[in-house]
């Protein structure tokens, strides 16, 4: 339900907390606690990194009782009824003392100039009391989990886990948004020949009846996102049109470098059981230590017609059905790719998903034979259902494109969702004020 909150009401709660300054716009910033070149915050990276090679398994997403929560994004309400939980393991560690930090960010994931009471209602320095130790695994791990504490208001936070001596291990995104606008995403028109076969034209509009939005064409920033990626979401600066009498933004895209690439149904592997082989899984070798799992080779798909196969988009559900309790119970295995080419490809090659972060990890880059005509590699990865595709990165500039080895349809399942910020004049904060996720053909 659309929150009724006037500019007065707005700007008055602003001041409040002390969002609100009455230095001159062009002075404010250079006061408050924000990140100064000596502070350890200036280290940080205000995106999801890990930044410790004994950090598995992260997950970020908003708790929801059901089985499959982890696919939820990491974005709540304001309301907080639900929480953000953080989860991730550390391997071959004994059980810490381990602390959190929020960093409120603006719209741009830098940090914000604001005091941490004026986002927070405790001490910024939060430890985590839920630590498991794992129970009969080859890798011995502690599992963490940690649920993010209730803020003051909406925007970005950077979640960062660091050992008691600072040493910071992972930063996490999350977002919070207030209920200020409504967001109505639909199908756009195909554009250009062939567009509509490779490119998922999304176009949406923000409907402010009861929020004050001053100069919108300056204040106002959207970002979509497809399958929660962050590594090509769409940063929109400016609506497209404003139509004050209606009191709607409306956003039409006319490029097709301003749509998705629709690409293809995810690839899939099962390693929840160890016992037989499941999806994806040509051999186990129980054996080895780690246990060494086989996938199906995989061939290029570009040429392929569109095929319907269920998938999670690109996302991963841990689990081990023999024992249960994956955050303590699942293993850690060998996870052997390969990718059958013939050829060299014009570029490096890359295993790409929620198993690599969506980042071009080292460890992630498979290695062509030559005479086999194969690319080849390995991950060590927790026992779960795992989506993934194989991605071409031309050049060091060029971002990873999936769609040479995937190909690319109109008709691929995808989530979208969209993110409206805004900064209210005379503030230090970019707010998230509206929300809404569109799924593209969903089965």
């Amino acid at each position: 339900m659309l929150r009724k909150l006037t500019h007065t009401y707005l700007i008055a709660s602003l001041i409040a907390f002390g969002l609100v300054s009455c230095v001159p716009i062009e002075q404010q910033g250079q006061s408050g606690s924000g990140a100064t070149s000596s502070s350890p915050a200036t280290q940080l990276r205000y995106e999801d990194h890990v930044y410790d090679e004994s950090i598995k398994s992260v997950q970020a997403y908003l708790a929801s009782g059901r089985e499959d929560e982890v696919l939820n994004p990491a974005v709540t309400p304001l309301s907080q009824e639900r929480p953000i939980v953080l989860e991730f393991d550390r391997l071959n560690a004994r059980q810490q003392r381990l602390l959190v930090k929020l960093r409120h960010c603006d719209a741009n994931w830098t940090p914000s100039t604001l005091n941490d009471t004026q986002f927070l209602y405790d001490f910024n320095e939060f430890i985590i009391t839920d630590a498991q130790i794992s129970v009969n695994t080859r890798i011995p791990y502690v599992h963490y989990r940690f649920v993010m504490p209730r803020v003051r208001i909406s925007g970005n936070y950077l979640l960062v886990v660091q050992e008691e001596g600072g040493n910071t291990l992972l930063t996490q995104r999350a977002m919070v948004y207030q209920d200020g606008v409504v967001v109505t995403a639909k199908l756009g028109s195909p554009i250009g020949p062939g567009g509509r076969e490779t490119r998922q034209p999304i176009e949406f509009n923000v409907m402010h009846p009861d929020f004050e939005l001053v100069n919108p064409a300056m204040e106002v920033k959207a970002v979509m996102r497809q399958n929660y990626r962050w590594d090509n979401a769409m940063v929109i600066p400016k609506p497209t049109y404003i139509h004050d009498a209606q009191r709607r933004l409306e956003y039409v895209f006319f490029e097709p470098k301003q749509q998705f690439k629709g690409l293809s149904e995810f690839r899939a592997f099962d390693t929840r059981s160890l016992n037989f082989r499941s999806i994806g899984v040509q051999s186990i070798n129980l054996e080895a230590s780690p246990i060494e799992v086989n996938l199906v080779p995989d061939k290029s798909r570009q040429t392929v017609a569109y095929t319907q196969d269920p998938d999670i988009n690109g996302m991963r559900i841990f689990g081990n059905k023999q024992y249960g309790n994956a955050g303590v119970n699942g293993d850690y295995t060998w996870v052997d790719f390969e990718l059958e080419t013939g050829t060299k490809a014009p570029g490096e090659v890359y295993v790409q998903g929620e198993l690599t972060d969506w980042s071009q990890q080292e460890e992630a880059q498979l290695l062509f034979d030559i005479e086999r005509g194969v690319y080849s590699g390995r991950l060590l990865l927790k026992q779960g259902y795992y989506n993934y595709y194989y991605a071409l990165k031309p050049n060091a500039a060029a971002a990873p494109d999936a769609s040479f080895f995937e190909g690319s349809h109109f008709e691929t399942d995808n989530i979208y969702d969209i993110l409206i910020y805004y900064r209210p004049p005379g503030t230090r904060a970019d707010l998230l004020i509206g929300y809404e996720q569109l799924f593209f053909n969903r089965k």
